[in-house]
């Protein structure tokens, strides 16, 4: 029996901002951003006071093109990607029984959506936990799973994604959202698909959202087997600044 989905777009918790703070924080990164339109617009408007049309256009245009940016990548990472998650997510048609585990789940924004589909299953998350989210934490995210009203479902693991420290034929549904793209080598990134794939239940699916490589991921699910391989742009909910910078998703079916 499937089951009526709640409002996954309408959060409690605070998932913080995505992004790599591995090297400046990103209360830095804010500023330095405010800092540089600041400047534009100054030049902006003192080419516009000295009669410089060229210069005001391209100034003002640069102005203009850095604050869409800017609203874009931040419209993604609070808005868009829930609203976009939450969709993937009821389309999945889950029974409410399921073992779900998400692949670098942070601050719990993909797996505190996926629990409230599982009022009789548990949803795992595994992290490493590093600066690549605003704030992220194992404690970050437990605070969250209450806010949520997900707490008793939820559990959440300190650990390595190539490295899954769980049985094989383990989970129904496997997650990840724009996670895979942080490890450097490929060969580790092959490693956290094979990994995916040997806990993943057959029948089980699987739903991997990334930046880059996705090619790479499909390329490897069809040489493990699995069914139903398909890689798709998830579309402007999902861009990370302009299109230039879209999110692509790859899902597949284990074999039974």
């Amino acid at each position: 029996m499937t089951i009526n989905p709640p409002d996954l777009c309408r959060r409690r918790g605070d998932y913080g901002i995505d992004g790599d703070f591995r090297v400046i924080p990103a209360r830095w990164q804010a500023m330095i951003a405010a800092a540089i339109v600041a400047a534009l617009i100054a030049l902006t408007v003192r080419n516009i006071a000295a009669g410089a049309v060229v210069g005001a256009v391209v100034t003002g245009s640069l102005t203009l093109g850095l604050v869409l940016f800017q609203g874009s990548y931040l419209y993604t990472t609070r808005v868009g990607k829930f609203e976009v998650w939450s969709r993937l997510l009821t389309d999945l048609r889950l029974r409410g029984d399921e073992q779900v585990l998400d692949l670098g789940c942070g601050r719990g924004a993909l797996l505190l959506m996926a629990a409230e589909l599982l009022p009789r299953g548990r949803a795992v998350g595994i992290d490493l936990w590093l600066a690549d989210q605003t704030g992220n934490s194992p404690e970050a995210a437990r605070r969250n799973a209450e806010r949520e009203g997900v707490a008793e479902r939820v559990e959440l693991e300190t650990g390595d994604i190539t490295q899954l420290p769980f049985a094989d034929n383990t989970f129904d549904l496997i997650v990840s959202n724009l996670v895979l793209h942080n490890i450097p080598s490929p060969a580790d990134r092959r490693a956290a698909i094979d990994e995916a794939v040997r806990v993943l239940r057959p029948g089980g699916r699987l739903a991997i959202a990334d930046l880059m490589a996705t090619n790479g991921y499909r390329a490897r699910l069809h040489e493990l087997g699995l069914t139903d391989v398909r890689r798709r742009n998830l579309g402007w909910r999902m861009w990370w600044g302009c299109p230039l910078f879209p999110t692509r998703l790859v899902t597949a079916t284990k074999k039974i």
